[in-house]
Formats: structure tokens, sequence, C-alpha cells
């Protein structure tokens, strides 16, 4: 074990902020990041050629710890302590550190968020930010015909992303009204008036290349016998149940889906900040209801980069001050901040998850992949047990218990269930799979 200046977890656009802010007050800055190189999703960098340009940027003050995954965060009195496995999952010379720290800023982003329908665990389906990972980083396209569905701004760029490589995007299915849904919140569109010419710049790329955008339309099953060969595409009312008599077959080899994003909660849940409505809470320093712990990012709220960098500087700030730097405000940084929630909200509303999505699945549709749980097994679960809370309705029913803790489908089993505290399903001492021999070490 060591102590440490300020801990930074995560190294997308919020962490490097924090990381960089920090390290500007002449504060010495762990950065732990579990991927090979900084950037995150929306900066994700790949190819040992290219370098990691954002760690060359770094102060000195910095060290980043690359492929570096935390597996516990502990209060300890007046501090956190946080365990790191440091080396690839399948690296068998992985180490193990223990750092100590006064000040630790949590920016561990979200992942997407998929919705289960009849057909959405065949091969060739795939989450929307794994399509455009493949796209951007190795520059693979998913599939020849590719169908994009879910909601949110975030699938014009994955469609741009796809069509970059060469795959011929059928379609780009849309469940909300977008164009109403913003003007029901004009103030908030507005504040993201920066944002405008990335949005320009898709429906060209769109325009060009001849991708249809249908707004109220969702993917509401797949078929194949061992790989997506066509999609169920139906018109949806506002409450996302599908119209009747409005249900189409498209022939596709692979489907790319993206319902808005789930914040990755563990380090936060395991360092006792308090969730309010499935994101930390905190104040106007970023500062969490836990001394010494500070958020930043997709955690406190999805709003895109441009306000998670801003959260990052300012948490960052905050980091070095708790632990003597002299800090100034972060002026400029807090009037983005406040620009960019004006705009996370007015983005909320225009593209909420409606609850009509519940119908679209069967009794026999897989809802928890890890366990091969089911719709029907899941309510037949609930119905037989007083089901009050996520840990017994893991016990009752067995979703959430597989390899990946309800990562992919708490969120969806609670809903389903009707259990309000989505967010335990991140609760869990060990936050990532670790080896028994690790532990042991521990």
């Amino acid at each position: 074990m060591r102590r440490a200046g300020v801990v930074v977890v995560g190294g997308g656009p919020a962490g490097m902020a924090a990381a960089r802010a920090a390290a500007g007050c002449g504060v010495a800055v762990v950065l732990v990041d579990a991927g090979p190189k900084l950037g995150g999703q929306y900066h994700r960098q790949y190819g040992p050629a290219d370098g990691d340009r954002f760690a060359e940027a770094l102060p000195e003050a910095v060290e980043h710890l690359a492929n570096a995954t935390v597996w516990a965060v502990e209060p300890v009195a007046g501090a956190h302590r946080v365990h790191v496995r440091v080396g690839a999952v399948d690296d068998p010379s992985r180490v193990g550190r223990v750092l100590e720290t006064r000040a630790l800023v949590l920016a561990t982003g979200a992942y997407d968020r998929a919705l289960p329908f009849p057909g959405w665990d065949l091969p060739g389906v795939f989450t929307a930010g794994a399509a455009q990972a493949l796209a951007k980083g190795q520059g693979v396209a998913v599939g020849d015909r590719v169908v994009v569905a879910g909601t949110g701004p975030f699938l014009l760029p994955v469609a741009s992303s796809l069509v970059a490589v060469g795959a011929r995007v059928v379609e780009v299915a849309e469940a909300n009204a977008a164009v109403s849904g913003w003007a029901a919140r004009p103030a908030g569109a507005l504040a993201g008036w920066s944002k405008t010419g990335e949005l320009v710049r898709y429906a060209g790329v769109m325009a060009r290349h001849g991708v249809p955008y249908r707004s109220r339309n969702a993917v509401v099953a797949a078929h194949g016998s061992e790989w997506v060969e066509s999609v169920t595409v139906a018109r949806l009312d506002r409450d996302w149940v599908p119209v009747p008599g409005s249900a189409r077959r498209v022939e596709v080899d692979a489907v790319a889906i993206g319902f808005g994003f789930t914040p990755q909660m563990e380090t936060a849940v395991a360092a006792r900040c308090r969730i309010v409505d499935g994101f930390v809470e905190v104040d106007a320093a970023q500062g969490t209801s836990v001394a010494g712990v500070f958020a930043a990012g997709e955690l406190t709220g999805i709003g895109g980069a441009d306000l998670a960098a801003a959260e990052g500087e300012i948490a960052g700030l905050a980091a070095a001050k708790r632990v003597g730097a002299v800090v100034d405000p972060p002026l400029r940084a807090m009037a983005q901040v406040r620009s960019g929630r004006r705009f996370a909200a007015a983005l909320a509303a225009a593209y909420p998850v409606r609850a009509g999505w519940r119908g679209w699945s069967r009794d026999d549709t897989v809802v928890c992949r890890c366990e091969e749980v089911t719709k029907g097994a899941l309510l037949r679960a609930v119905e037989r047990r007083e089901v009050g809370a996520v840990r017994s309705l893991k016990l009752v029913s067995g979703a959430g218990l597989g390899l990946c803790q309800g990562r992919v489908c708490g969120r969806n089993v609670a809903e389903l269930a009707g259990v309000e505290d989505a967010a335990a399903f991140a609760r869990r001492p060990i936050a990532s799979p670790i080896r028994l021999s690790e532990l042991a070490e521990e």
C-alpha cells in the first residue's frame, strides 16, 4: 500500500480533465484506467503505432496506470483505499496495488443500455457502442446490412461510423419523436447549440448515403437460425406500444441497438456515495455525500463529453484543494456545467425510455443472459415470493447472479419486476472479476 495525493478512476474526458486540473496545482495524481490507452469511448484509441496521444500530453505529475482494474474501494479513517489490479485480465503477471488517498475522483463513465426483445440474444445483435468501437477503432463493420435502432442522438454518430467503414445502414429507427421532444424544452436545446455542427455533419452523411431516419419506430424482434437474418420494425405510439398492423420485416445481417446509457456505479456505491434517481448526487464542487470523494461525467448525469470534461476539471481542482493545494475558482468550467446540465435535462426529456418496451418481449424471451432467466420465469418468481429489494429479487429469480452481475440486465430486470432501486445491482464488495489467488494476496 502507498499513499497518493489524488487518485482518479477513469480515463475518459472527465477523468483526464480531473487529472490535468489537479496536476496543474502541483499535486501528484494517479490516473487509473481500464483501457490500454486513455480517451474512453468518446476518444477511443487503438493500435500500438499510434502511441497514446492523451497520455503523452498529461503533466509529469500524473502517473497513468493503463489496463488497470479497480476491484474494491474501502473507506478508512479520513481516506479511502483503492484496490487496483494492473495488467490485462488474461495476463498471468498481473500485479496488485493498494492506493490510499484523501481525495478520490470517480469518473467511471457509462455503458449502453439494451432492451430485451425476442431474438436480442442472437449473434449479430450488438450494442450501439460496440458497433461504433469496432468501426472507429479497428475499421471493422459489424455487418453488410445494418439497422441502427434505439433512442437518443448517439444513434447518428454510430450510423455515420458504420457508413464510413463500408456498411450499408438500412435505416435508423428512433423510438421517440425527437423534434417535438426538443421543442418542449427550447432553453435546454439552445444550451446545446454548439453541437449543431455535429448534427448537420451526421445528417449530411446520412443524406449522401440514402439512410432513412424514422421516428417512432423500433426493432421489436430479431429473427434467424444461427445469426440474425432479419428484424421486425414496428411503429410505436407515444408510450412505445407497437401500433397494430405497422410491423414490417427488414433483411439484415447485423443490428446495433442503444437506448441511452447506464452509469457504471460499482466504485461509487462501494465508496458509499448517495445515489439519487440512478445517479451520484454531487454539490457545486462535484463533491459527493462522502467527504473526499468527488464524481464527474456520466456518473452524475448523461450530458456528453463537453459537460463531462467541465465537471472533471472542477472535481480535479476540488480534490487538489482537499490535499492542500491553492486553487482559483474554476468560473469558466462552472458556467459550462450549468449550461451543460440544462442541455442534459432537455436531452433526457427528448429521449425518454417509455414503459411500453416491457411488452415487446414474450414469456420465453431471455432477460438475464448470463443465467438464462426468461421473462416468464422472472415474473413467476416474483409472484411466488414477496420481492421488495434487489437482493431478494436476485435470490428468488437468479437474474443478475452471473458473470456480469447485473450490469447488462439489472436495470431491465428491476423495471420488469417492479423493484425501484436498480442501482443496488452495483452493490458488491468485489467490483470486477478477480482470481482467487489475487484475492488471497490481499
